[in-house]
């Protein structure tokens, strides 16, 4: 993510005019607060534009304020950041009915309170108020093992980083993976999604053989040193009975 988000130098002008209103005025930064966007620093003129530090020039044009953009025009407003979701979700069968009454980015995933991505967003309440949720339910049947796993391999990585172990090829593999499996959640191809899935779980074998070969190998330093350790103590002793047998 671009450094220049992450750090906003201070509010924008949009985020106090609108949290002051009240109704339908207020509502999008009290949706914003508590949204993914806003965690990062993203905030209203990283995607509708303008000036955010002017109050004269928040909504001018020639600024490039860009307002509420149109339905048809939604995936590409998002696109914008979203460059990869953009083009799955666009030859997905969503993407191809985009005007003829199939889903943008915000039916699925709101306009300002926008969380992060995770298997909880295919659900039969959002899914099946289109369509009937059995394909969905496929979809995220063969997806489910891959999340769980993703979570416990960072964890591990990250804890073998933490011990001194080298993990960054390792860790530059699962950025990849993790990346291939999020470009999963656009794509509505049952037979396609589940072959993917199980691509990406044979990937993942590989980084839990390195994670069970280092965790081995940790825990072999461990008992060779409390070994040791015992010896150092044992001599110890042994020279102490020794000197005190002499004295």
């Amino acid at each position: 993510m671009n450094d220049a988000y992450a750090q906003p130098a201070e509010k924008p002008v949009c985020v106090s005019c609108h949290a002051s209103q009240t109704g339908r005025g207020g509502r999008p930064v009290a949706l914003w607060k508590n949204s993914i966007h806003a965690q990062n620093g993203i905030s209203c003129n990283h995607c509708h534009g303008g000036e955010p530090n002017d109050s004269v020039n928040a909504m001018s044009p020639a600024r490039g304020f860009l307002g509420v953009p149109l339905e048809s025009a939604i995936p590409a407003f998002c696109g914008r950041c979203h460059v990869g979701i953009r083009e799955d979700y666009l030859n997905s069968a969503h993407g191809r009915a985009l005007g003829r009454g199939g889903p943008t980015c915000v039916t699925c995933h709101g306009s300002h309170d926008v969380a992060k991505v995770t298997l909880d967003i295919i659900n039969e309440q959002r899914c099946g108020s289109c369509h009937p949720f059995e394909r969905a339910r496929a979809i995220k049947q063969a997806m489910a093992p891959n999340e769980n796993r993703l979570v416990r391999i960072e964890h591990d990585l990250t804890l073998l980083r933490g011990r001194g172990v080298d993990t960054a090829e390792q860790e530059k593999s699962l950025f990849a993976l993790k990346n291939r499996y999020h470009r999963l959640f656009h794509n509505v191809d049952v037979i396609r999604v589940t072959g993917e899935a199980a691509a990406i779980g044979k990937e993942m074998d590989a980084q839990q053989t390195f994670l069970a070969d280092r965790q081995s190998e940790q825990l072999q330093r461990k008992i060779w040193g409390v070994f040791a350790v015992g010896i150092l103590l044992i001599v110890a002793l042994i020279c102490h009975l020794l000197k005190k047998t002499y004295d």
